[in-house]
């Protein structure tokens, strides 16, 4: 969004008294945003076709985004904005001028829906004696002794032509336009904290799980197949280690002996002897 149409959202044609309709030789002030802040923009009106002007007013009013108009005439209805230098325009506003004694006191500017919008149907002099009627798209919707109509929490529904009648008068129409909001849901504000952290939470396990399965293989790959030893059947001790580790051979060796098991072919005739010799001496009872 340029610099031009951020200018044109916070300037707005305002109008005093606050309202679309005026009587005749009423006065009428129309201001572009704050008084003395709007240097740059001007009040335009176009109150007939291929008539567009500067709104100068009745003064000789040096700021030209204030026009002041001491006495309302038939001529000074039409449609009124603001624009800059630059070309840029801001709202249009319907001005009317009745030419009657009843006019409708609605509101200048669109209303947000679900506000609340009074319609007010006015004289030049108050009066307590008639009762208002009011209308919608020349349809009939409530009369009201006190000239007022209050619609509570307005919606697109409302929107529409309205106008009112006080005994045999009427006021000119005036359009209501409901601009609608795009409201949160009343949970939205804390999802919208739940869910990031929600998230940060989530990503937060899934990398310390990944850390720990990484770790984990690595530990594993660490075991190769070279550090693992595969016996393939039970040898005997040798007698040469049998004897570097106990210094003697054991009793159960010898024994076998006598039997003739588990003999090393490099055992002599001689020495196999003595071992003999040697078992039947400890297997022999001592007396």
């Amino acid at each position: 969004m340029d610099a031009a149409t951020l200018c044109t959202v916070a300037v707005a044609l305002t109008v005093l008294p606050n309202r679309s309709q005026f009587f005749m030789y009423e006065s009428m002030t129309l201001t572009c945003g704050q008084l003395g802040n709007s240097s740059d923009w001007r009040v335009m009106m176009n109150t007939s076709p291929n008539a567009t002007r500067e709104c100068r007013g009745s003064g000789n009013e040096t700021d030209k985004s204030s026009c002041f108009i001491d006495h309302v005439l038939q001529l000074d209805a039409g449609v009124y904005w603001c624009e800059s230098e630059a070309g840029v325009r801001g709202d249009i506003i319907n001005i009317s001028v009745a030419d009657g004694d009843v006019i409708l006191g609605a509101p200048v500017h669109p209303v947000a829906e679900g506000d609340d919008v009074t319609l007010r149907c006015e004289r030049p002099t108050p009066s307590s004696n008639l009762t208002a009627r009011f209308y919608r798209d020349d349809l009939f919707v409530l009369s009201s002794a006190s000239g007022n109509m209050t619609m509570r929490d307005v919606s697109k529904s409302h929107e529409g032509r309205y106008r009112c009648v006080l005994g045999d008068e009427e006021s000119p129409d005036s359009w209501l336009t409901v601009t609608v909001q795009h409201r949160e849901r009343p949970h939205s504000h804390l999802l919208r904290i739940l869910l990031p952290v929600t998230g940060a939470c989530l990503w937060l396990v899934l990398s310390v799980l990944c850390f720990y399965r990484c770790l984990k293989g690595k530990r594993d790959s660490d075991l190769s197949y070279t550090d693992v030893v595969i016996a393939q059947g039970h040898k005997p001790p040798r007698i040469k280690e049998t004897r570097r580790i106990s210094g003697e051979f054991p009793l159960s060796f010898l024994t076998d002996l006598s039997d003739h098991k588990h003999v090393s072919p490099f055992v002599s005739t001689s020495r196999l002897c003595c071992c003999r010799r040697r078992v039947n001496t400890l297997s022999s009872p001592q007396t």
